[in-house]
């Protein structure tokens, strides 16, 4: 643990320095091969063996991203997802095996923003990092007036945070940058597939990651998530953000 020892130089305030990566993993090659990796490409990787080292060591060191293994013993990955996404935003990356899409969903379901499949590419793992990180606070502020609205809808690209009718919402990186591609795009169909390279950066990926994203989106946006008025479906396309249409009468 001494590299968590370091406590203040961390990046969590966007300042300069290399970004800081917690790896929650308890496969000891896995994990090796990942920090090393990571460590290549200019991160400073800390490495946990367990779900509850890893909460721990989250607390001390406020990541920039947090890659964690599902299977882990003791406090499983989701539950450290969980009590992750109860205290912060962190952007965080899910390791799963083949044949555990049932974890990968409830990953997704809780707050996940990116998974990668075991066994998988170290190289791959560090693009997605660096793509995550690129969208947050290791990216160049967005202008100072870029302020996107949608009806009581408020997303404000340079403080990154989102109001509905005053009240703050919570939202993870993904979620956010999903809400903004699609207010920004209004009005037009956008297919999964763009979906997947303009928000996740990946020219090809599990259609599921979109539509879980798109469903936890709703159930903070829409009135009512059931019948959606903001962000629809269009079978066999994509979706549509439709912006509300409004009148001398409140219409």
């Amino acid at each position: 643990m001494t590299q968590a020892d370091r406590g203040p130089d961390h990046r969590a305030d966007g300042q300069s320095g290399a970004p800081r990566i917690l790896v929650v993993e308890d496969d000891p090659t896995v994990a090796q091969v990942v920090t090393s990796y990571l460590s290549r490409a200019g991160c400073t990787p800390v490495h946990a063996s367990d779900g509850s080292m890893g909460l721990e060591l989250a607390r001390r060191m406020a990541p920039d991203l947090v890659v964690l293994d599902v299977m882990l013993p003791g406090l499983g990955g989701i539950e450290v997802l969980r009590e992750l996404r109860a205290a912060s935003q962190v952007p965080v990356i899910l390791l799963t095996s083949l044949g555990e899409e049932e974890h990968r969903l409830r990953g997704l379901e809780s707050g996940a923003d990116d998974y990668l499949t075991k066994p998988f590419s170290p190289r791959e793992l560090v693009l997605r990092v660096q793509s995550v990180l690129r969208r947050t606070a290791a990216m160049p502020p967005a202008p100072v007036d870029d302020v996107l609205r949608a009806g009581d809808l408020v997303v404000d690209r340079t403080s990154r945070v989102v109001s509905k009718a005053g009240r703050e919402l919570s939202m993870t990186v993904k979620e956010f940058e999903l809400l903004a591609f699609m207010i920004r795009n209004a009005g037009r169909v956008v297919r999964r597939d763009e979906l997947m390279r303009e928000v996740w950066s990946h020219d090809f990926g599990d259609a599921s990651t979109v539509t879980v994203h798109v469903r936890r989106l709703r159930e903070k946006i829409e009135d009512d998530p059931s019948r959606p008025a903001l962000l629809k479906t269009v079978w066999g396309v994509g979706y549509r953000f439709d912006l509300p249409v409004t009148g001398p009468g409140g219409r």
